[in-house]
């Protein structure tokens, strides 16, 4: 599972101003995020406003990413629902072969239980043919997967890896990260304290602003996991406010903000969502124009 210390960035999914896939915008962020340094991808996650794309258009978002890595590197792919036959169908039917493993979201709207959490990823667990890396997002999902309940899993299943944990409490990751078997990966899915998780004994990040400043975070991280923390802090302190302001008015519409600065995407999303306002696009402009005079 070394192939997952790290960055892993969650791409997101380019759109043109009438709405449809940019196919060559995807190309250009997965090239750059290469070649910035990240570790690994992550395709059709909550970043990539999977909810809002058909069936067709994700296999048009995974073809051109495993076209664009072109074998670079791995790729984990999002399969997950509030519907586990639906998964466990996916995972039974899709070619999983591209990919080292797959990130399934805890059950959503639903709100189960913490047995019917652990009873859909054994199901999840047993239908896929790849390592599985959970993901926990209360603020996502409206429920809490608890660490008993994700260290179950990873005791009672060998291809339960690890987790994706972004419930932003520092105390809940120390938990994991004390009690986990040797091997599993504890994967920071906040940006904000993916660097404290780290020095905690984390194994990286799975990132929203790692793919508009590859170099900076993946950097970051490398030098968080070799505790080189000074040197860390430095770069966690100039991004602090970028971080904060991607997210400010929803994701992806911040870090597809960022994207436009950079010449390298349009700033659309989808509804429900809205583009980034003009007063935040400036500031996030601002911010972009600095970082690249410090680089």
């Amino acid at each position: 599972m070394q192939s997952f210390i790290g960055t892993g960035v969650a791409l997101v999914t380019p759109f043109k101003e009438d709405f449809s896939i940019d196919t060559e915008a995807l190309r250009r962020i997965v090239n750059f995020s290469i070649d910035g340094g990240i570790e690994y991808l992550v395709v059709l996650g909550t970043t990539a406003e999977n909810a809002t794309l058909s069936q067709e258009e994700k296999e048009l978002v995974i073809k051109t990413v495993i076209d664009a890595n072109n074998g670079s590197l791995p790729l984990v792919l999002g399969v997950g629902g509030n519907n586990t036959m639906k998964v466990v169908d996916e995972l039974k039917t899709r070619d999983l072969s591209s990919f080292a493993a797959i990130l399934s979201v805890s059950p959503y709207y639903n709100k189960p239980t913490q047995e019917g959490i652990y009873q859909h990823f054994k199901a999840v667990a047993e239908a896929s043919p790849i390592p599985v890396i959970l993901y926990n997002v209360p603020g996502r999902t409206a429920s809490n997967m608890l660490p008993s309940t994700v260290l179950r899993l990873a005791n009672d299943f060998k291809n339960v890896v690890a987790i994706k944990e972004a419930a932003g409490d520092l105390v809940q990751a120390m938990q994991l990260l004390k009690n986990k078997p040797k091997d599993f990966l504890v994967i920071s899915g906040d940006d904000m304290i993916a660097l404290p998780m780290v020095l905690a004994g984390g194994s990286g990040v799975i990132s929203v602003i790692g793919q508009g400043f590859p170099k900076e975070f993946s950097e970051m991280i490398r030098l968080g996991l070799n505790r080189k923390v000074d040197e860390a802090f430095k770069t966690q302190y100039i991004l602090d406010d970028c971080i904060d302001m991607i997210f400010e008015q929803g994701n992806p519409a911040g870090i597809k903000q960022v994207f436009l600065s950079l010449g390298i995407a349009e700033n659309v999303v989808r509804l429900p969502l809205i583009k980034a306002d003009e007063i935040l696009a400036e500031r996030i402009d601002q911010f972009v124009k600095k970082i690249n005079k410090i680089g």
